[in-house]
């Protein structure tokens, strides 16, 4: 890059001022979020991490440095977005792996909670627990909200795998009933707003490239 087409002091400095500005605002965010996926924390990541790719060019440009940040963008993997430029209405759609790691665990919880239901109240469709995982599971889920599940996995037994969460866009919003016989088929990834994802598999990489350049100074 040429001299003249270098950035100023000036503006590295008012770039690392947004990245200050943008921390606080997400902090500020995380601190006042309503749920697991409130949106004010996904717009706050955004501008955070928009605000620290700009400071990082302009960081390397002027001075030929870079940072140590690095987030991850999930988005580059999807197709060009093709959906309405306005969209009317929009699709959530949120997948969360879980292992079943203390199965026992899941057991008791799903019994104390079958439990609390006299025999008159019960419904008839709900299982006793047992030993069944399969019935535990549906009692579990019965009982409380995905987003309660998610923040108390552990008391359950569960063990939390990878999250994603796709915002997909739409014409009309659909007549009630309409997709439940198959909820998933609209999820086209060219109509997807945007996504978040959350995998250990960020940090394993970070970890793998760590162990690599271990190797090589031992060599």
């Amino acid at each position: 890059m040429s001299d003249a087409a270098q950035p100023t002091a000036d503006e590295v400095r008012a770039a690392a001022e947004a990245v200050k500005a943008a921390l606080d605002r997400h902090l500020a965010a995380v601190e006042n979020r309503t749920g697991e996926d409130d949106p004010a924390v996904y717009t706050a990541f955004n501008e955070l991490a928009a605000a620290a790719e700009a400071y990082d060019e302009r960081l390397y440009d002027r001075y030929d440095e870079v940072t140590p940040f690095e987030i991850p963008a999930a988005d580059e993997s999807l197709p060009p977005y093709s959906g309405p430029e306005a969209p009317n209405a929009l699709s959530v759609l949120i997948r969360r792996d879980y292992a079943v790691v203390e199965p026992q665990r899941l057991l008791s919880q799903a019994q104390r909670i079958a439990d609390v239901d006299t025999d008159e109240d019960r419904p008839a469709n709900v299982p006793v627990v047992g030993t069944s995982v399969h019935a535990a599971l549906g009692v579990l889920f019965g009982e409380y909200e995905p987003d309660e599940i998610a923040s108390r996995h552990k008391e359950f037994g569960l063990e939390e795998g990878d999250s994603t969460l796709w915002v997909s866009a739409s014409d009309e919003v659909p007549e009630p009933g309409e997709w439940l016989t198959a909820p998933f088929e609209q999820a086209l990834p060219e109509r997807i707003v945007c996504r978040f994802d959350v995998s250990s598999v960020f940090d394993e990489d970070d970890l793998g490239e760590e162990l690599e350049d271990l190797d090589e100074v031992e060599r």
